[in-house]
């Protein structure tokens, strides 16, 4: 039995370590979207800072261990064998639900998932033990779940929602008051002030305040007192000669390494954002292993008697935490941070919603976004009339967009390095004080909220950007939510198939896990192939070379796939192959999913081509609207043909069925003759395809007096008469729109080579 109980703690720490790694795959975008988003450093010097922090985060995190051992239920209530179905079921659901939501690149809250597994499976365990002893669930069950520190918990975290966007949003406002977009004169003046408050308010909060509950805060020192006795009896000298040495050594730089102090400040403020988060959240992935290890310890040393009746009152005294294994699990989060993709994702989401350029929106308006914006928008209106014009006009003035950013960088930062200070530095002051209360406050809630804050305040969400940021928000939080519902539903129902199905049920989830995580992966990659065949997707990034270049594939994929719907399109719904019209139905939705990304990217492109002719830029916008009305086009003719077959409508007679095979065969030959003039950029035979255009426009033309001569001799009926109509109407749009096309390319090409 004790070799059996050996192998599940094993279990519990492989599970800990794929936690850590799919948890912080998560989380890097709490402590890396503000350096990253206001490209305050390279990477490797962001990284870097964001790694020592974790590290030394790590050992500030003994105290937070409680949370898993007695936050959320009595441990005393339950013997070990219960206790392990408990921290099982957690780390199981833990693992699954994290990498799907990473896979999907948005960021979830681990905090608020392991709180909620733990009181999923806690409750899920106790209603079998109160029903196993005739008990009643609603009369016992509270003394098994600690209500009250759950409650104080979970309360936090809500809070913790509105505490951090109010503080960001007021905090940046001043702060832009103070040094409006046009920082650097201002920066000359109080910069090194600015940098030694915030980095002295950092230091207070992450060390001295931090401080309680780490691995060294009970180290006597040579007075007989602690460390952390010396630093509270010390507070204000420590907090001063901070402020000074902060102030000196950061002008100091600014002169004789001529080093931006804002740098200095996010750099800072990203090292103790990630000391903040290892400190707070390394019990979501390591804290229920630990408990776990230490219930082995306290049955072991008792003889490893009976596991179904050892009491686990242990676990609700003070238990420390061995320093080298919170080490360990920070060189883990450490790697994980510099290898992951996944984090790349999330970061991303993050950025897109606070950034202050304009750009393409990850997400679609809402009604509640929409009904926000227009009530908000009223409200600063009236406000405005009511104020003094002096002093909206003062206010306005300190908000001005401002960009030190030059127009040759490709890569523009999402925010400046303001903004990015404040980010940093209201965000690692929230986490810090949530550790030194004890209490799992979502560093995930706090930073995104945070930075949304902040950039409200920046004026970011503009009238032509609010409802598509708020309505991203709303979708975050939703699934912060949908998170605490899944985690406390599937954590419940892995602990309560355990408990009565029996241990065997352990390997069974464990080997479910194994197999989701392996399946996302699988999924991450296959989506990463499908994103190298799309790289003709012109991004904000690209230089001018390779817009032309993309162009060029951007052509050759919108002829190929308009030959492949029309041409396969008619022959399987001629043969009424209801999957083979599906699969076609798949080419025209992602030719016309690409098209639009193409079109919508057009402000930026033509940005990146505003130094040539101006016809280069002209030809490029006719060019993505006739390649969008292509696949309008494909669309349009699909669409009624697929719903034909799907209501098992009469099909078409063999008259109609030579007719149309006869004009897909000769639309095909047209798009390998256009196809050809692309790829070769020669666009010498553009007359020989007109000709071959107009021919098929004739015979459409003919299909249609022929389809007018059957209505009147009664040979087909009115919704037979109205697809085919539908049909030939669309292959006529198309065959123009890829003249037109066609011709928009190459002027497209002639332009541009000619200015290089």
């Amino acid at each position: 039995m004790e070799n059996f109980y050996l192998i599940l703690v094993i279990v519990l720490f492989a599970l800990a370590i794929s936690d850590l790694i799919v948890g912080v795959s998560n989380d890097a975008v709490n402590f890396l979207n503000s350096a990253v988003g206001s490209k305050a450093a390279p990477k490797w010097v962001i990284f870097l800072m964001a790694s020592l922090g974790v590290l030394i985060g790590a050992t500030f995190s003994s105290g937070m261990m409680e949370v898993a051992r007695k936050g959320i239920f009595h441990p005393e209530m339950f013997v070990f064998s219960e206790i392990m179905i408990i921290f099982l079921a957690v780390m199981i659901t833990d693992v699954i639900l994290l990498d799907m939501f990473n896979t999907f690149g948005m960021p979830t809250s681990t905090t608020v998932s392991i709180v909620f597994e733990l009181l999923g499976a806690a409750v899920a365990v106790s209603v079998v033990k109160i029903k196993t002893a005739g008990g009643s669930v609603l009369m016992e069950l509270s003394q098994y779940i600690n209500s009250s520190k759950a409650l104080a918990i979970i309360t936090g975290i809500l809070l913790s929602v509105f505490v951090a966007f109010t503080v960001g949003a007021l905090v940046q406002y001043l702060t832009r008051m103070l040094f409006t977009f046009k920082y650097r004169g201002p920066m000359k003046y109080f910069g090194s002030a600015f940098g030694g408050l915030a980095i002295t308010v950092i230091t207070y909060f992450i060390v001295i305040k931090g401080m309680k509950g780490s691995t060294f805060a009970g180290i006597e020192l040579s007075n007989g007192e602690t460390i952390q006795e010396w630093v509270k009896h010390h507070t204000g000298l420590m907090l001063i000669y901070s402020f000074a040495f902060w102030v000196v050594f950061i002008q100091l730089l600014k002169w004789i390494f001529n080093i931006k102090i804002l740098k200095v400040v996010v750099l800072a403020g990203t090292f103790a954002l990630a000391m903040a988060f290892a400190g707070n959240d390394l019990v979501n992935f390591i804290g229920v292993p630990l408990a776990g290890f230490n219930s082995f310890q306290a049955w072991v040393a008792q003889g490893a008697t009976d596991p179904d009746t050892f009491s686990m009152a242990m676990l609700a005294g003070k238990v420390g935490t061995p320093t080298y294994m919170l080490l360990i699990a920070g060189l883990v989060m450490i790697v994980t941070l510099i290898m992951s993709k996944k984090a790349k994702s999330v970061i991303a989401t993050s950025l897109d919603l606070s950034r202050q350029n304009e750009g393409d929106e990850r997400f679609g308006s809402s009604f509640a976004a929409r009904v926000i914006v227009r009530g908000a928008t009223k409200f600063n209106n009236r406000v405005a009339n009511i104020l003094p014009s002096a002093l909206t006009g003062g206010i306005s003035s300190r908000f001005e967009p401002h960009s030190y950013v030059s127009e040759d960088d490709q890569d523009p930062p999402s925010f400046d390095k303001v903004r990015a200070s404040v980010n940093l530095v209201v965000a690692s002051i929230l986490i810090a004080m949530g550790t030194s209360l004890k209490l799992p406050l979502s560093t995930t809630y706090v930073t995104f909220m945070v930075a949304m804050g902040t950039s409200l305040s920046d004026r970011a969400w503009d009238r032509e950007s609010a409802v598509y940021r708020i309505s991203g928000v709303f979708a975050v939080i939703g699934g912060w939510f949908l998170t605490a519902l899944i985690a406390f539903s599937v954590s419940g129902i892995v602990a309560l198939l355990i408990a009565v199905s029996g241990k065997f049920m352990i390997f069974v989830f464990v080997v479910v896990a194994i197999i989701m995580v392996i399946r996302t992966h699988a999924l991450i990659k296959k989506r990463d192939q499908l994103q190298a065949e799309e790289d003709e997707v012109i991004e904000d990034a690209d230089a001018q070379e390779e817009i032309i270049d993309k162009s060029s594939r951007q052509m050759i994929k919108a002829v190929k796939s308009s030959d492949e719907v029309v041409k396969d399109g008619i022959n399987y719904f001629l043969k009424e192959d209801r999957a083979g019209l599906k699969k076609v139905q798949e080419t025209s939705r992602k030719f016309s999913k690409r098209s639009k990304r193409n079109r919508d990217k057009v402000y930026s492109t033509i940005t990146k081509l505003a130094e040539g002719p101006f016809d280069a830029s002209h030809f490029y916008v006719q060019m993505m609207e006739h390649k969008r009305e292509m696949a309008h086009a494909v669309h349009f003719m699909l669409e009624p043909m697929i719903k034909h077959i799907e209501n098992n409508h009469k099909p078409f007679i063999e008259e109609q069925h030579i007719e149309l095979k006869d004009v897909a065969a000769n639309i095909d030959k047209f798009f390998k003759s256009v196809l050809k003039d692309i790829e070769g950029k020669t666009f010498d035979d553009i007359d020989q395809i007109i000709e071959e255009r107009d021919k098929i426009l004739e015979q459409i033309y003919k299909m249609e007096k022929n389809q007018i001569k059957r209505i009147k001799n009664k040979m087909v009926n009115t919704r037979n008469s109205q697809l085919f109509f539908k049909l030939i109407s669309e292959m006529e749009y198309l065959l123009l729109h890829t003249i037109n096309l066609i011709k928009s390319y190459r002027d497209f090409i002639t332009n541009t080579v000619q200015k290089n």
